[in-house]
């Protein structure tokens, strides 16, 4: 099909704040983690889709559990308030657990 771009699981977005290589990060309505080490307003490959250890907040995880990005504190979360769904845990993890285990949903929230 002549109109057809890229399957679009890593996209290049404009870094919204110096990231390092594997450093989650949210460009609008787009959830990605960083293929490489940049500088705020460089472009950056995004991975939109796969799994991943993130950094989370304090409080456990069940396996299967929606979980969201906080823009804020830049760490993955099981509150829905004013923050971003991005996918879920494949895991379980602790409450003091430094990361959680998250499949990306790769949807446009």
């Amino acid at each position: 099909m002549k109109n057809f771009v890229q399957q679009g699981n890593n996209l290049t977005l404009t870094a919204p704040r110096d990231l390092l290589s594997g450093v989650a990060f949210l460009v609008g309505a787009i959830f990605a983690v960083a293929s490489t080490t940049v500088k705020s307003g460089e472009p950056v490959a995004g991975v939109t889709e796969g799994v991943f250890d993130l950094p989370k907040a304090a409080g456990a995880v069940t396996a299967g559990q929606k979980l969201y990005w906080d823009n804020t504190a830049f760490n993955v979360t099981t509150t829905a308030t004013n923050n971003t769904l991005i996918g879920a845990a494949i895991q379980a993890a602790a409450s003091g657990d430094a990361t959680v285990r998250v499949k990306l949903t790769g949807q446009i929230v």
